[in-house]
This record gives C-alpha cells, structure tokens and sequence, in this order.
C-alpha cells in the first residue's frame, strides 16, 4: 500500500517510521564520520582556500567551455586543483566517509526497495519506466 493509498491514520504511522529512521540513520558510525569529516573540512582554513581556488577555476573552465575557448590544458589545470584538494588529509577523510556513508544509504534504499519492487530512492518518482 503506497502512502497516498494510506488511510489517514497510517500515514502518520508512516511519516513516524521514515523520522524514526532518519533518526537511527543519524545514529549510525558512518553518519557520524561523515558529520565529524564535514566539520573538519569547514574549520579547516588551507582546505578551504583550496576549495575556492578549485571552485574558481571549475568556474572559470565551464565559461571558457561555453564559449568555445577551453582546452586540454585548461581541463588539466582544474583536474590537477581537484587532485591537490582530494589528497589533502582532511579532505581525503571527508571523501572516504562520504563514500561510507552513500553505501550505508545504498543498503538502506535497498533494504525499502526490495519489498516494493522499485527503486525507492532512484525511480520511485518516475513515471512509465520500465
């Protein structure tokens, strides 16, 4: 029975468990990882420099993409600022529990996904596919 098939009083019910679970979620190693990682890139001043230059430069390579004026040399110099970023230890921590978290919330669609017999978090949306 989908939530808008729900009688009004299940789907508070409903609305409770997917709270419930978010709260769990929250509780969970990898999602206090992640949180802690995320805090630390943000007081964190020479990864955030590095985040703006990259951020600048992505910027900057996107509009010479439009117009027609980037090159190789162009794209290599954003992917050497994402490099230099990623292998900062603070940010490569952030990634790697980001990366932790994401299959964590893989499972988790899996494991509410599997009874309804659709992709709850990628298709359930979607209309007409197959």
């Amino acid at each position: 029975m989908s939530v808008e098939q729900a009688s009004p009083d299940e789907r508070p019910a409903i609305e409770e468990l997917g709270r419930e679970l978010g709260e769990r979620i929250a509780e969970t190693p990898e999602y206090e990882r992640f949180e802690d990682a995320r805090e630390a890139v943000q007081r964190d001043e020479a990864v955030q420099a590095k985040i703006d230059e990259f951020e600048q430069l992505r910027a900057e390579f996107v509009q010479a993409r439009q117009s027609g004026q980037a090159t190789n040399a162009d794209l290599h110099t954003v992917q050497d600022a994402q490099d230099e970023l990623h292998a900062m230890p603070v940010m490569s921590e952030f990634l790697d529990a980001q990366d932790e978290l994401t299959d964590t919330l893989e499972a988790v669609n899996q494991a509410i996904s599997d009874p309804l017999a659709v992709d709850f978090g990628g298709e359930a949306g979607g209309c007409c596919q197959d």
